[in-house]
């Protein structure tokens, strides 16, 4: 078998949808499966080594409080060439950007070949309103994916909510998580290792994902406590408004480490003492929390619908707070502060809980998938 992972997303920056193409493309070439990533162009020079194709453009835009992309191809003679030259067995497409997404399609449907479409759905769309306002998109969207793809994936129930009228086989696949890259036996990082209660923040210093609830949150908690810190890892737009609110504020021990990637990771989720995700909206599932989990750490956050989902029905869900609710947010952190049997507590029930979504689980699953839309297919 050979799979072409279809990413619309450049891949020059860190993102959860990269990490799960790499992620799934790894398990894949354990188990002797040929897999090649195709991923556009930011960059005048990008190379991410042999299994990588570069096709396309992507151009960044602000939309509903995040970065989106706009992706299409200048070229769509490159699009032939790579799929008659690469001969896939099945074309994985990860969130379905235009115009490039059916660009591809467009140029598959002339070839003939047996090649299955797959689309994983990774995006929750609730946060977008502008998207909620085209009340004919998703019918619009659905009907020609009826046509052209031949099974659909999301990540979470909630991303599947626009494909109710998708005719072919929908499954939930979680996201899942590298139980070598993040685990409790990789050492922090000394500089942080000084008696202070470590609080971590990881991802991109923008609306959706709000920090500024985090800085609010902790301002009351360092009027009760001297032995703080928290950790900031992530860059982004609203970056220069955080820092002038810590100066504002004259908050003690915030540091703004920049943005961060690969192996590194995993040593500032062993630094902390106490994990905290302040997303506000636009979470399908919550892979940043997984990885905290992974790592041995209790993790707390706002209840948005992705971390709603992937937390229901567990002890987990005692530690998520009403978005945007700076308050109630620094009573669950102070419960985890004041109570160390807690924090291990939920350290160790979080560690269990990640190595249900190993990538060696999440791959058997999806090569399942695979086989029912293929035999559907034929």
């Amino acid at each position: 078998m050979k799979v072409g992972f279809i990413c619309f997303h450049s891949f020059v920056k860190p993102g959860g949808v990269k990490n799960h193409i790499l992620g799934l493309s790894k398990e894949f070439e354990k188990r002797g499966i040929e897999t090649k990533i195709i991923v556009p162009r930011r960059k005048f020079r990008e190379n991410y080594g042999k299994n990588v194709i570069i096709m396309g453009t992507s151009f960044p835009f602000n939309i509903g409080g995040t970065q989106g992309d706009f992706c299409m191809n200048f070229n769509p003679f490159s699009i032939r060439k790579i799929l008659k030259k690469e001969k896939f067995d099945i074309l994985h497409f990860h969130n379905f950007i235009v115009p490039s997404a059916w660009q591809i399609l467009e140029v598959q449907k002339t070839i003939k070949n047996d090649t299955c479409n797959i689309l994983t759905f990774h995006a929750n769309l609730d946060g977008i309103p502008v998207l909620k306002s085209l009340p004919y998109f998703s019918k619009i969207f659905v009907k020609r994916l009826n046509e052209r793809v031949d099974g659909i994936i999301g990540v979470a129930n909630l991303t599947l909510k626009l494909f109710r009228n998708y005719k072919k086989p929908r499954r939930v696949i979680a996201n899942g998580i590298s139980l070598e890259e993040f685990n409790p036996e990789i050492k922090g990082m000394q500089r942080f290792n000084d008696g202070k209660i470590n609080l971590l923040f990881v991802g991109r210093i923008e609306e959706r994902k709000g920090l500024i609830y985090l800085l609010e949150a902790y301002k009351i908690l360092e009027e009760k406590y001297d032995n703080l810190r928290l950790i900031v890892v992530g860059d982004g737009p609203l970056k220069k408004d955080c820092e002038h609110f810590c100066r504002c504020a004259d908050l003690k021990n915030v540091v703004f480490e920049g943005q961060r990637q690969g192996v590194s990771m995993a040593k500032y989720f062993n630094s902390c003492d106490i994990f905290c995700s302040p997303a506000i909206f636009g979470e399908s599932f919550g892979i940043v929390l997984l990885e905290a989990m992974a790592c041995k750490k209790p993790v707390c956050g706002f209840s948005n619908l992705g971390y709603k989902e992937l937390l229901a029905g567990t002890k987990g869900a005692d530690f998520l707070a009403e978005p945007r609710d700076s308050v109630a947010l620094a009573l669950i952190l102070q419960r985890l502060i004041s109570d160390e049997k807690l924090r291990k507590d939920m350290g160790e029930w979080g560690l269990e809980t990640a190595k249900k979504y190993s990538w060696e689980r999440i791959a058997d699953e999806v090569l399942d998938f695979y086989k029912e839309c293929q035999k559907k297919k034929n």
